[in-house]
């Protein structure tokens, strides 16, 4: 269990809806759909109306900092089958990277590499008390494009397993590429967090309002306050 999976959740039954996709800028076809993963015929670009409303409003901050600037849309509402597509996918992308095979592994081996992968993947759990943050539709993995189009440079790719995921990993680096990186991350952090998102502590592309982890980045900025989420698992069909 990780440490936001301890926050209460009260369901407000909001719906997910789709999200303006003409505000914004977006991947197409959706990156994980082009690794194989099956949404099962429901739109990846939906996400809780509440949510929804205020990534407007980060789209609308942005533009009064960096006109033409546009936030893209990464992910977005992610249901646990494609949760645990894309772990399965990662442990597999990790052994190729290191030459190793599954059935050469030793039990701590294993271990250690599944530990890895959990440290970017929320693990794809059907517990209605500790949902993936992405299966809730209340978290987004967003990036930015400048006025030409072209995606910003933030350092390290979205999903990428190494500390330069870690939004403050180039917050202390004197060089000319390690301040861009840094200012870029900024921004979006800046935009995000002025329409009520919440930056995820370990990856800089993960933004969250509502879900359970949203409410313990509330609760560690405000001790003694008591949030609790008010999105939980968007219940799927079939």
């Amino acid at each position: 269990m990780k440490p936001y999976q301890q926050i209460k959740i009260s369901e407000s039954g909001e719906p997910l809806v789709a999200i303006p996709l003409e505000r914004f800028a977006v991947e197409s076809p959706h990156p994980y759909v082009k690794l194989g993963a099956d949404y099962g015929g429901v739109n990846p670009y939906y996400l809780r109306l509440g949510v929804v409303k205020a990534l407007v409003t980060a789209q609308n901050y942005l533009e009064q900092l960096s006109p033409g600037g546009k936030i893209l849309i990464f992910d977005a509402y992610r249901p646990v089958a494609v949760q645990q597509f894309m772990v399965d996918y990662t442990f597999a992308q990790v052994l190729q990277e290191r030459g190793l095979r599954k059935e050469n592994l030793s039990e701590p081996e294993s271990q250690a590499i599944w530990q890895e992968v959990y440290q970017l993947w929320a693990i794809p759990s059907l517990d209605p008390a500790m949902p993936p943050p992405h299966a809730t539709g209340a978290a987004v993995d967003v990036t930015l494009v400048d006025e030409e189009g072209k995606i910003v440079e933030m350092g390290s790719e979205i999903d990428e397993l190494s500390p330069r995921s870690q939004p403050l990993f180039y917050a202390q680096d004197s060089s000319s590429e390690g301040k861009k990186y840094h200012a870029n991350r900024e921004l979006l952090h800046q935009v995000m967090l002025k329409a009520g998102f919440q930056r995820h502590l370990g990856e800089w592309w993960h933004f969250s309002l509502g879900d359970q982890m949203w409410a313990w980045l509330h609760e560690q900025a405000n001790p003694g306050d008591n949030f609790v989420a008010r999105y939980g698992r968007v219940a799927e069909s079939g």
